[in-house]
């Protein structure tokens, strides 16, 4: 009978921590409370940050105080403590001025400050990774899902040691760059490639999350993915520079597409009859002229490898772990757009079992954080539901926000909604002949207006372009209340 291995564990170790450097933070407040609390709530210490549970009752009190606007000093400390029932609790008043005889001076304070908070972060760290590694042990969840939310976890830790806010004098030349960027380009954010829908949205602003909605085979993916392309190649529809793009990057824009329902090949063979100016029914049914067509599809390669445009075509992916794939696209690539084709296709295993509403949800707040998070526009495509072509009296097929599939939470978390129709599918429409219309309905702009942009669309090149008949104006734009004196100083 085989021997049975017996499980050799690791010993116990005590966790990262300096007492020293704790009682020189709390020494150091006694001693220059002003000037070294300041530092402290500066650094984002909090109670957990001191490891010996009676320096977290103190410090906990010091806070407390600060908060009062009280003073800090040895008497209204023990005081302090004392009120609360909690000044035996740490070994009387004693111990508090031991704190003070550990610290001869509080010129060190920011060094003990920063190495009670390292030590802080070690053990937040480890303790993350033994709740992954339970995780791992546990059944019920796949491992690109405990991945995914390993990543995130760990994000969160050094999301929280960074200092937050910018100075007053850095958010107003950041201001000022921004109003110089519209003067210039008429855009404050990333321009989308179409002068007429730039002039409404006046650019995909950074923390953003955009929706484009449609039924189907009304175009959206064509439209994002032509998007995609102006940025990616830094040059509008018409072939002019891009308004908005980086630098560094020769004026393009990197964008990182999630295909949940196209394939990785389908994209590029659309972007190439696209680029090439060739049908793709009719490539395939191979009646064109070779060797034309040969020197077109070069032409348009040549100028798609250029293209700084990252594919991820895998499907049925959960929320965590697309975030986790876009925050590698941002360290990887630069990415400075996210396009998510479609809403709809994503799952979120957490709300899996609480009904399609309530997932959706979930969905939809994962992606609006990942937008802040990443500090980029996310363009996320969604389907809508049937209700345009059964309300009652309605023959134009004019979508609402209300028509968003699945959750009325799209609606609330989104920034900008793009409501895509084109009237030819609708008998009833007054602009039914017109082949060539698209509408797209901006039906909400947290930080502008709203109204519709007309655009030109080409079904056999799956190609939008600037219609010449909104060129010139604002179309229907609905400019809000608040707006109006801003918008009268425009010349």
């Amino acid at each position: 009978m085989p021997r049975a291995t017996a499980s050799v564990e690791a010993p116990l170790r005590v966790p990262p921590h300096s007492v020293e450097a704790e009682r020189g933070v709390l020494g150091s407040i006694l001693l220059d409370a002003a000037r070294v609390m300041d530092l402290c709530l500066e650094a984002g210490l909090e109670e957990e940050s001191f490891y010996l549970h009676a320096h977290r009752v103190v410090f906990g009190a010091f806070r407390a105080m600060a908060g009062a606007n009280a003073p800090i000093d040895l008497l209204t400390a023990v005081q302090q403590l004392r009120a609360a029932g909690r000044l035996e609790e740490i070994g009387g008043s004693t111990f508090i001025e031991q704190l003070i005889d550990a610290t001869p001076t509080a010129a060190h304070a920011e060094y003990y400050i920063d190495l009670v908070r390292q030590k802080h972060l070690l053990r937040r760290t480890i303790a993350c990774a033994r709740r992954i590694e339970q995780e791992c042990y546990e059944e019920g969840q796949g491992a690109d899902q405990i991945l995914g939310i390993a990543e995130q976890r760990f994000l969160d830790i050094t999301e929280h040691q960074k200092a937050g806010g910018l100075s007053w004098k850095d958010a107003i030349t950041a201001t000022f760059v921004r109003i110089e960027r519209i003067m210039e380009g008429g855009v404050s954010g990333i321009a989308s490639g179409f002068l007429n829908l730039d002039r409404m949205l006046r650019g995909l602003r950074n923390g953003e999350m955009l929706v484009l909605a449609a039924r189907p085979s009304m175009g959206k993916t064509s439209l994002a993915m032509n998007i995609c392309e102006c940025l990616a190649l830094g040059r509008d529809m018409n072939g002019r520079p891009l308004k908005g793009g980086f630098e560094a990057y020769g004026g393009k824009c990197p964008v990182g597409v999630f295909s949940l329902e196209m394939s990785q090949e389908a994209l590029a063979m659309r972007m190439l009859c696209a680029r090439a100016g060739v049908a793709g029914f009719q490539l395939e049914g191979g009646r064109l002229n070779s060797q034309h067509v040969n020197r077109l599809f070069t032409k348009a390669a040549s100028e798609l490898n250029q293209a700084l445009m990252v594919i991820d075509d895998t499907g049925g992916l959960d929320v965590m772990e697309l975030r986790a794939r876009a925050r590698r696209m941002k360290k990887q690539h630069g990415v400075g757009l996210i396009m998510i084709d479609y809403l709809q296709l994503l799952n979120c295993r957490e709300y899996a079992r609480q009904g399609r509403q309530l997932e959706t949800s979930a969905i939809s707040s994962q992606i609006k954080s990942m937008a802040k998070e990443l500090n980029v526009p996310v363009l996320v495509l969604s389907q809508l539901s049937r209700a345009p072509e059964q309300r009652v009296g309605d023959k134009t097929g004019k979508p609402r926000l209300s028509d968003l599939r699945d959750s009325g939470a799209i609606e609330q978390d989104a920034d900008v909604v793009l409501l895509l129709r084109r009237p030819s599918k609708y008998p009833g429409d007054k602009d039914a002949e017109d082949r060539t219309l698209a509408i797209v309905d901006v039906a909400k702009h947290r930080n502008g207006p709203t109204g519709e942009v007309r655009l030109n669309f080409d079904e056999s090149l799956t190609r939008f372009s600037d219609r010449a008949d909104d060129a010139g104006g604002d179309g229907d734009m609905v400019v809000p209340e608040d707006s109006a004196d801003a918008a009268a100083l425009e010349p």
